[in-house]
């Protein structure tokens, strides 16, 4: 039995979900341990294009219990519409498992979300307004529905009494918004709890513990990124849960004793979607160009993507975060036509010109910093056809050889394009 997690190492969009979906090949188990439908995953088989947000990229096999965690938090109407675009497709997911314990985003986390946005102004986070941090917000304030709540109407009815009252008077005194009466989320809990019916499953864990009694393998995906997490990230502009590989033990029932590998994964540069610090992101054109090579538009909101140099620094934290056994180079492919590239192997302090070679956590500083690079020679060649690490151009081997002793990790998988076959299996984690 293996246990794997993958987990983003950057600020998100690093191409999980196509590591997950190549890796779900060896689990019999998959589970979504965090996060909720602001995350996207994007996942190319045959040269067909899958999208999703809440359903687990391993959904593509055939065979595989795909489970959403307890850790994640549920928009009913986005994963019923994920749900039914799959089954457009010819793909019914059956084999798709809902926690009892996940909660569920209700109308009035979707209103308090964009509200509190907007009135950050020039000081927003940069949410994708899905409701997430108001649910996870209510989840730690105990003040939250599961989706069993949906399943028992004398609780749920109770519940409502208790959390409605008080719902209510903050989007009228403090959001000037119009309130809920129970009729209406009564009845949006019945219709989501028919919906949701066929795959929600009281019995998850169970199925989880059948599976490492039995010696099955069981791959654990996360959400979002490293620099995301709510403890460990570039708080404020993070997330509201732990992407970090800590939080998938607590979001699939899995227990850290029996993970064996945490495989991190990155971009060949870096990318990030919404407000908050970037120390290597480019305005010039470079940027613009790895922008438009890499396809870089946020897979749920359609956001443009900031872009920048290979960040080392956040690299070695990621690792350090983690846990890290291994590290997946994804998107390798996209800086084939440039003549040198960059790596940050350090940040330099404006002010007094302090050398930070290790993260510093506090964010507020780094508007002070700025990147100190190494500079690496490009290799001017497709590498969208390589099937074996040392058949790629010696500058490529030379790029991925860096990261590997910065970071302080072996690269394990590079990804040299979309498709599942386009790539470069080092280490299996499954095989070791």
């Amino acid at each position: 039995m293996t246990s794997v997690v993958v987990v983003g190492a950057q600020w998100g969009d690093e191409g999980k979900a196509k590591i997950t979906d190549l890796l779900s090949e060896y689990a019999s188990t998959i589970i979504r341990y965090q996060g909720g439908c602001n995350a996207g995953h994007t996942v190319v088989v045959n040269g067909k294009t899958y999208k999703f947000h809440l359903i687990p990229s391993g959904i593509l096999y055939e065979g595989k219990t795909c489970i959403i965690g307890s850790g994640c938090v549920i928009y009913p109407k986005v994963l019923i519409q994920e749900i039914n675009d799959l089954i457009k497709r010819g793909l019914t997911p059956k084999n798709l498992k809902i926690s009892p314990l996940a909660h569920i985003t209700m109308p009035y986390h979707i209103d308090i979300d964009g509200y509190s946005e907007s009135d950050l102004g020039k000081n927003k986070i940069g949410t994708t307004n899905k409701g997430i941090g108001p649910t996870y917000t209510d989840k730690i304030a105990r003040a939250g529905i599961r989706v069993e709540d949906l399943y028992d109407k004398d609780s749920l009815s109770d519940k409502l009494d208790v959390i409605l009252p008080r719902v209510n008077k903050t989007l009228t005194e403090i959001y000037k918004m119009k309130p809920y009466t129970k009729e209406e989320i009564w009845a949006y809990c019945n219709e989501y709890s028919e919906l949701l019916s066929p795959y929600v499953c009281m019995d998850t864990l169970e199925i989880v513990q059948n599976s490492l009694k039995s010696g099955e393998n069981i791959l654990l995906e996360g959400a979002q990124g490293t620099m995301l997490d709510i403890d460990y990230g570039t708080y404020p502009y993070v997330t509201s849960s732990n992407p970090i590989g800590g939080g998938a033990a607590v979001g699939s029932g899995v227990g850290p004793a029996h993970i064996k590998d945490v495989i991190g994964i990155s971009k060949a540069y870096v990318t990030r979607v919404g407000e908050g610090p970037f120390i290597t992101e480019l305005f010039d054109e470079i940027g613009e160009q790895i922008c438009e090579i890499g396809h870089e538009y946020g897979t749920t909101t359609g956001r443009k993507r900031r872009c920048g140099w290979f960040d080392a620094v956040v690299g070695k934290y990621s690792v350090w975060v983690n846990g890290l056994t291994g590290m997946a180079i994804t998107k390798i492919d996209v800086l084939d036509s440039f003549n040198e590239l960059k790596i940050c192997i350090a940040y330099k302090d404006k002010r007094d010109g302090t050398i930070h070679k290790n993260y510093p956590t506090n964010a507020a500083i780094h508007k002070y910093l700025e990147p100190v690079y190494k500079t690496m020679q490009g290799w001017k060649s497709d590498l969208s056809g390589v099937k074996v690490f040392e058949e790629l151009p010696k500058a490529a081997q030379d790029y991925i050889k860096e990261i590997e002793k910065l970071i302080e990790c072996p690269v394990s998988i590079v990804s040299v394009g979309p498709d599942r076959e386009q790539t470069i299996i080092r280490t299996n984690p499954y095989k070791k």
